[in-house]
């Protein structure tokens, strides 16, 4: 029985699990790559490295994510399952140069 009750009180941390990461770097206030692609219908992390010593807000509207990363830090933020499509993000504080944009097919 104890078991059993173990296995419920993973199931909703399984629920949040994403099915793949992808790593982003942020430097010199641009993100590398610029376009991902990833495939429609799954969960993701992006796992997205700050290299600049300043910090910057990822944000996008499509993908209803808006998050600050301090300078020289890593952040993860989650996102999808995705219907097929793009999905742009920008560095709110550096809106010019930091741009990017998520292909799901």
């Amino acid at each position: 029985m104890k078991k059993l009750t173990y296995i419920f009180l993973l199931l909703p941390i399984y629920g949040y699990a994403a099915d793949t990461d992808i790593n982003i770097v942020l430097q010199d206030h641009r993100f590398q790559p610029s376009e991902i692609n990833i495939p429609a219908g799954k969960k993701i992390k992006l796992l997205i490295e700050n290299k600049d010593k300043t910090p910057e807000e990822f944000e996008s509207h499509s993908l209803n994510r808006e998050k600050i990363m301090a300078g020289n830090s890593v952040t993860k933020i989650y996102i999808g399952p995705l219907e097929p499509g793009r999905y742009p993000f920008f560095g709110e504080f550096n809106e010019a140069t930091a741009q990017g944009v998520i292909v799901a097919k």
